[in-house]
């Protein structure tokens, strides 16, 4: 099951709206098969691995890390390919969430002879799927915060200036995860000091550019901005509120930008544009700034997993920008909390990598 996870790990981010599965096939204690699902409408990873197998899986092991499919989509029944190719014993690792599969292909299995053990390493496989779990439970995309700072929370000196605080080391990890998100997301403002390009960055070219999301209210976004990247195909959403300035849509729009007007009367309401987004296939958004948009995305209770990066520095100034502002919280117990919270060393700086945890159901975070 830990080379299954090991395989899956390969489709992050190919495989929207589809997990990311791995499977492998064990005969007489030995690998006689392996596959990953790739991208949605390829061959899902158990039938990779069967078809690597070929007469060595009749009579032998299989180990995925979700349960088998037992529904017609845009592929075959994962269940029926296992049937036929003569599987005598399924170990999967979690149950899949989705309500028309649920259950189905264990249940088919055992009905057909074939032993199936479900919920090996489930903590792991879950971790792994975390962005397909939400997206199905909740219908919109999974949130990724992302920060880089000082020791003591600041991501730039009274000045403004800010490149780069972090390492070579913590920027390459950074572009990875761009790679694997379908779309990435600052606030105007952050367009307007930084005009960054928001495109993915790899060694050798590599790297698939997300799509660029600008939480812009009153559509203040330069339309000379380096996000209208012409070497990108990777599309421009700028979110605003609900009865933005037209002059400047149409002059936005002139650019190639979708205008996503949401419900807000006076600045975007991001689950409003969450719910649009997922509507047109955005399973995972990187917010990387600025401090405004991220206490926003707190207060809206809509950051999933936080990913601060801390250089070893320390910037002071009662004047040089945090990373999370806004009106923030009153009360210690309203306060947003991070769950199975890992650190990592990135070059010389340090990463905590967190689950958002939010207070208890029916508090709000205070607005005054």
């Amino acid at each position: 099951m830990s080379l299954a996870l090991q395989l899956a790990r390969r489709g992050l981010g190919r495989t929207s709206p589809n997990p990311a599965v791995g499977a492998v096939i064990v005969k007489d204690g030995k690998i006689v098969g392996k596959g990953y699902h790739r991208a949605a409408g390829e061959p899902h990873a158990e039938v990779e691995a069967i078809r690597a197998a070929g007469s060595e899986a009749r009579g032998a092991e299989l180990f995925v890390t979700l349960e088998p499919c037992n529904h017609h989509g845009r592929t075959p029944p994962c269940v029926e390919a296992i049937l036929d190719a003569g599987i005598s014993k399924v170990w999967y690792g979690m149950d899949d969430p989705n309500p028309g599969v649920t259950g189905g292909g264990a249940k088919r299995l055992r009905e057909a002879g074939v032993e199936a053990v479900g919920h090996v390493f489930e903590d792991r496989c879950r971790r792994l799927n975390e962005i397909y779990l939400l997206n199905i439970t909740q219908r919109r995309p999974f949130v990724f915060l992302k920060l880089a700072m000082s020791l003591d929370g600041r991501i730039a000196t009274r000045t403004g200036h800010s490149q780069w605080i972090t390492s070579d080391a913590s920027r390459r990890k950074v572009h990875r995860l761009r790679d694997r998100v379908s779309a990435i997301m600052v606030g105007v403002e952050t367009v307007i000091a930084d005009n960054p390009l928001l495109t993915t960055r790899l060694p050798g070219g590599r790297g698939r550019d997300p799509i660029r999301i600008i939480a812009d209210s009153n559509l203040r976004t330069p339309v000379e901005s380096s996000i209208f990247n012409q070497s990108s195909t990777a599309g421009v959403i700028i979110a605003s509120r609900k009865d933005p300035p037209l002059d400047k849509k149409y002059k936005l729009e002139s650019r190639g930008a979708k205008i996503l007007r949401t419900s807000g009367v006076d600045r975007v309401d991001l689950r409003d544009m969450l719910n649009r987004l997922y509507q047109i296939g955005i399973t995972s958004l990187l917010i990387e700034g600025g401090a405004g948009l991220a206490w926003g995305a707190f207060e809206a209770g809509v950051v999933d997993r936080c990913l601060f990066f801390y250089a070893p520095i320390i910037i002071g100034g009662s004047n040089a920008p945090s990373g999370v502002e806004g009106i923030g919280i009153s009360k210690l117990d309203e306060a947003p909390r991070l769950a199975e919270v890992k650190a990592f060393r990135v070059g010389p700086d340090l990463l905590l990598d967190g689950k958002v945890s939010y207070p208890t159901p029916g508090l709000r975070l205070s607005q005054k």
